[in-house]
């Protein structure tokens, strides 16, 4: 062992994958402790305010539930004309509608047939401009189509109705909404080693439907599974960010199952889904400064057995 600077040492330990691993989730165990100190979600209860009547490809009768909760951020206020140009323009993304998709929930329609309904919750303020507006309402009720096609894997039929007579169908469950989900970004000043395991995504496009998104390259990355095989108990996700000086320039936002980063001035912007679920909480981040690598640790929710 003489002669190996400390580096080396622990490069040759993270060899291991038993080691590496245990390493990972005493990283991501630790981040949790610091993150307890605040509440991470709030359950709500939404709102109703229309109702819309779709079906699937496969022919199964869809509702959608728009509802309102002033725990969801509030969209900035832009005009119809504003609206308008930036439909038209080149960056069609540039305004965001911050919403939340809930779970499907079996329901009974009128005829008393099974049917599936989704409640979608955006800020009351901006349901109250939907309904004063054409426009706004078509633009709504196309992202949360889009939307709940991205999350839930399905074709929705284009030609909706919407309900005349009711809010919402069915019941309106209550939702967890997350109030933080900025994992502490833990910075590093020396390298590490690559984490092991096999590929799981080395590129998935951008969705832009629940909340259009602001201007940004999308930087090179890799997320890799452990155990390589089979359901994995984690995942661990590196981008390469080289015109990142800092950690602190750096805002993180992990979902169920989404990543979402953005830099200042608009360098990168990274927003992709993940097949797999998150146990947010325990999620940890670290940017090292030398590689300007960020490395997250994601772990996952196992299976019901």
């Amino acid at each position: 062992m003489a002669g190996m600077t400390s580096t080396d040492l622990l490069e040759a330990e993270l060899e291991e994958n038993a080691i590496y691993k245990k390493l990972l989730m005493e990283a991501a165990a630790q981040n949790s402790g610091l993150q307890q100190q605040t509440p991470h979600f709030k359950t709500v209860i939404p709102k109703p305010g229309f109702c819309l009547k779709t079906k699937t490809d496969k022919e199964e009768k869809v509702f959608i539930n728009v509802c309102s909760s002033e725990t969801l951020p509030k969209p900035k206020d832009i005009t119809e004309e504003d609206l308008i140009k930036v439909l038209e323009s080149e960056d069609p993304t540039a305004f965001r509608v911050p919403m939340s998709l809930g779970e499907p929930h079996a329901e009974i329609d009128k005829s008393g047939k099974g049917c599936t309904a989704y409640d979608v919750i955006i800020h009351p303020d901006f349901l109250e401009k939907c309904k004063q507006s054409e426009l706004f309402v078509k633009f709504l009720i196309t992202i949360s189509i889009e939307g709940l096609e991205e999350k839930y894997s399905m074709l929705l039929d284009r030609n909706y109705t919407m309900l005349k007579n009711r809010k919402f169908l069915g019941t309106l469950p209550e939702q967890n909404i997350r109030t933080q989900s900025k994992p502490l970004i833990m910075e590093m000043g020396s390298a590490g080693a690559s984490a092991p395991g096999k590929p799981l995504i080395s590129e998935v496009s951008s969705f832009n439907s629940q909340a259009t998104k602001p201007k940004g390259e999308e930087p090179k990355y890799t997320i890799v599974q452990e155990p390589p095989d089979g359901h994995p108990e984690f995942l661990v996700a590196e981008i390469q960010l080289p015109k990142v000086k800092t950690a602190k320039s750096l805002t993180l936002d992990l979902g169920e199952d989404r990543i979402f980063l953005q830099t200042r001035s608009d360098i990168y912007l990274l927003d992709i889904y993940l097949p797999f679920n998150l146990i947010q909480d325990e999620c940890g981040a670290q940017f090292n400064r030398q590689t300007k690598v960020l490395t997250l640790t994601m772990p996952v929710v196992l299976p019901c057995s």
